[in-house]
């Protein structure tokens, strides 16, 4: 099931705010993985989305994105370093958040889309590790891309994304829009791969 959203119908606003919305979702991920791997800083991420949803609702924010970018860089987990699933997450948050970084310096809906794949991609690959792990008796696990799709989260996260990329696609450049989007991103209280935040 891969989420194709017709990103070329929203205004680069539209598309900032739904991309900045999915990072809402991903950040608990990158949080949980710092605190039990004692690694990077959660507040680097949680600053520089705060950022971006300021700079959506005031228009007026200067971001010097080489600086953000940089700091962002000093806390991305090395996945060699690391030997628990946790670190997959983290990185697909890290690479998210550059992508929006990157995409609304360079004006760029490709690398703004990003954020949307990286999201769909790590829910993807937590079910795969998750699967295979409820499947570790057998001698041989064969996952069908079937078991995937149609698994609750996934279909949740699906649903979720279109659900915000609706209310992005109806809302005008302004804090309601915003505030609406991070509500409904944060409503269920739980990350993308459903842990609670």
């Amino acid at each position: 099931m891969s989420l194709t959203l017709p990103f070329e119908n929203l205004s680069a606003w539209q598309q900032t705010a739904f991309s900045a919305a999915l990072l809402e979702r991903m950040l608990p991920n990158y949080r949980m993985f710092s605190e039990a791997a004692d690694f990077g800083d959660f507040n680097v991420l949680r600053n520089q989305l705060n950022l971006i949803w300021q700079r959506l609702e005031q228009g007026q924010i200067k971001i010097n994105f080489a600086v953000q970018l940089e700091k962002l860089e000093e806390v991305i987990p090395d996945v060699e370093d690391f030997d628990f699933f946790g670190v997959y997450p983290a990185l697909d948050t890290c690479m998210a958040l550059g992508s929006l970084l990157q995409a609304i310096q360079d004006k760029d809906d490709e690398t703004m889309a990003n954020v949307s794949t990286l999201s769909t991609s790590s829910v993807r690959y937590y079910l795969e590790i998750l699967l295979a792990s409820e499947h570790e008796s057998e001698q041989e696990i064969i996952i069908q891309e079937s078991d995937i799709d149609e698994h609750p989260l996934m279909a949740w996260e699906v649903a979720s994304q279109q659900e915000l990329f609706d209310a992005a696609a109806k809302g005008k450049a302004n804090k309601q829009t915003c505030q609406l989007l991070k509500q409904l991103a944060l409503s269920e209280g739980l990350s993308n791969l459903g842990i609670e935040v």
